[in-house]
């Protein structure tokens, strides 16, 4: 399992509905949250390991992991909060930004079961940018052009350095 990165075209498509969930996604739910271990991260979705299907993992310190499998988003917050995003697909570059803090989620986990969750904090913020990843969204999609060019260029510089590297 690989964690792909920006560039990749399926980063940018719309995961398509997991029509029943059977035995396949826990072990693909184990498998995700070792990944996200290893990568020393908070969140991972199916697409940025090349699985077009509507799950994500999210482990935050001190709290269980979680499994969204065919999430939806049904309230947000009118206050929001700032707070410095990064992304595995797009490794070595952070920004501000400023989302809802507070959101209500449906979702089923690993098992089939169905779960609503009330989530604020940095949970709020991963869950959003995880469900984001389901939509083809990137982080950087959030950002203005101007800096959103700035941290593309940082990327590549980043990603040419890592390459001669190799």
């Amino acid at each position: 399992m690989d964690i792909l990165t920006l560039g990749n075209e399926l980063l940018r498509q719309k995961s398509r509905p997991v029509k029943k969930i059977d035995d396949h996604y826990k072990p693909l739910a184990e498998e995700m949250l070792e990944m996200l271990h290893r990568q020393k991260g908070v969140g991972l979705a199916g697409p940025q390991i090349g699985v077009p299907e509507r799950i994500f993992v999210v482990h935050i310190q001190n709290d269980e992991p979680l499994v969204f499998i065919n999430p939806s988003i049904i309230e947000t917050s009118e206050e929001k909060s700032s707070y410095e995003e990064g992304c595995l697909s797009v490794p070595g570059v952070w920004a501000d930004l400023i989302r809802p803090a507070r959101v209500k989620v449906q979702a089923w986990n690993e098992k089939g079961r169905p779960f609503t969750i009330d989530a604020d904090g940095i949970l709020a913020r991963v869950i959003q940018h995880e469900y984001d990843h389901l939509e083809g969204v990137l982080f950087i999609d959030h950002l203005s052009n101007a800096k959103k060019e700035r941290l593309l260029t940082k990327y590549e510089k980043l990603s040419a350095n890592k390459q001669e590297n190799q």
